[in-house]
């Protein structure tokens, strides 16, 4: 399936950023933005969904991820890196325009690109993350919640060091899957809350398990847990926004991240419709935080159907 997709490097902004693409432009591009602990692949069902109905598919690795090369260990991780690049990407390539789709970490440049270029954007539909206008603030939670532990300097390097890459990929493969927020007891750590014995998710294959096993083996986990756990409190700050652009938030109500502190009510109280006045929720009643995996057929149709709704 994924073979259909190809492969390029671009030098931009002084790294090698690595896209996948597929599909022809007959009806518009999609760019394609993956959270953590994913890559390109973890959009391969969507990417061939809208090659398929007539446009291009653009889904690079993130800066620090994958196949694109690592920042400078001395240069500071920001959220504007992660716009400015996407604009870049859409500068080299010619493409004035495009619909957006982020999930996790993801949708934060999804927004803040939106938000910053609506001249070049067409939609933006985003899954997992509703948009907040600055930074999250998770200091109610437990203190073995894996955002504060991964934010701690080493804590996570020594935890995930314990184990080849495969495992440490496999064991939060699991834990994002589930509906509990993964948070760790006195004494324990994260990777200590799933071992070989639990079972990946029935839709995750183990040659799935390879396929970002091998990236994070080339790109490991330095950069990736600067953004975004290490860089969270640096998330932008917007004043009075306003989307220009169609909003479309999918949401998985078995997604763990609905219950991080005020997620559900951003969405059910119509805050984001302040912030998207052509605001659309959807929620998916059995997904996952990896729903686009989990149910990529009705994603798709429902991805589709918003790239239709705005031609």
């Amino acid at each position: 399936m994924a073979q259909q997709i190809e492969h390029t490097h671009l030098l931009l902004r002084g790294l090698n950023l690595h896209l996948a693409q597929v599909g022809k432009d007959e009806l518009g591009t999609v760019v394609f933005l993956h959270g953590f602990p994913e890559i390109w692949y973890t959009w391969r069902h969507q990417m061939l969904a809208v090659a398929a109905a007539g446009y291009r598919a653009i889904a690079p690795d993130s800066r620090g991820y994958g196949l694109s090369d690592q920042p400078a260990e001395d240069v500071e991780a920001t959220w504007e890196d992660l716009v400015a690049d996407v604009l870049a990407i859409l500068d080299a390539l010619s493409i004035h325009k495009v619909f957006l789709v982020g999930k996790d970490y993801g949708a934060m440049p999804a927004y803040d690109f939106a938000l910053r270029h609506p001249d070049r954007t067409r939609g933006v539909m985003c899954m997992g993350i509703p948009f907040s206008p600055g930074p999250f603030n998770f200091d109610t939670m437990p203190e073995g919640f894996y955002i504060l532990r991964w934010r701690e300097p080493d804590r996570a390097e020594a935890d995930f060091g314990r184990h080849d890459v495969r495992r440490v990929v496999r064991t939060i493969y699991i834990l994002f899957s589930r509906s509990d927020v993964p948070i760790a007891e006195e004494g324990q750590e994260i990777m200590d809350l799933a071992d070989l014995s639990t079972p990946l998710p029935p839709w995750f294959t183990e040659e799935d398990l390879d396929a970002y096993a091998a990236l994070y083996e080339k790109s490991g986990f330095r950069y990736p847990l600067q953004i975004p756990y290490r860089s969270l409190h640096r998330m932008t700050k917007h004043v009075d926004p306003k989307f220009q652009v169609p909003v479309f938030m999918v949401m998985g109500e078995k997604d763990y991240c609905f219950k991080f502190p005020g997620f559900e009510a951003a969405m059910r109280s119509g805050v984001m419709n302040t912030f998207a006045p052509d605001l659309k929720i959807t929620y998916i009643p059995e997904g996952s935080h990896f729903v686009q995996e989990q149910f990529p057929d009705q994603i798709n149709d429902l991805l589709l159907g918003f790239l239709k709704d705005h031609p």
